[in-house]
């Protein structure tokens, strides 16, 4: 779990309005990809957020920016993938401990796939 309340980001705007965000924290060499999001898909926003994350983790003398996602996220993780990331981890049953922390977390996701496993996928800079 993070509180990203003062994580370090990017925003993305078109004529003013939001059209995706990426937050990110760097701990000694890494950078953690904490949220990326995109209102407007196909388009380069993500891609584009996801660049800024590389270029400020690169000028901080990082070595790799990572991130988590769920199993079902298959979206994400062919993103990521597309995108020079590689799988470095898999948490079996993950899900099990979060949902002690965060009871609200559903069952199943994205196309009813059950929420179990956390990937890790990272890419070196």
């Amino acid at each position: 779990m993070h509180d990203t309340s003062d994580s370090d980001g990017f925003v993305a705007l078109e004529n003013g309005a939001i059209v995706g965000f990426a937050l990110y924290e760097m701990r000694e060499s890494q950078c953690e990809l904490l949220v990326l999001e995109s209102v407007k898909e196909n388009q380069g926003v993500g891609t584009s957020l996801l660049d800024a994350v590389k270029m400020v983790a690169r000028e901080n003398a990082c070595t790799r920016v990572w991130l988590i996602t769920t199993n079902d996220n298959t979206h994400a993780i062919r993103y990521y993938q597309r995108r020079g990331f590689e799988l470095t981890a898999v948490y079996i049953d993950a899900m099990t401990e979060s949902r002690r922390l965060k009871p609200s977390i559903p069952p199943a996701g994205f196309d009813d796939i059950p929420i179990k496993h956390e990937f890790e996928f990272a890419t070196r800079l």
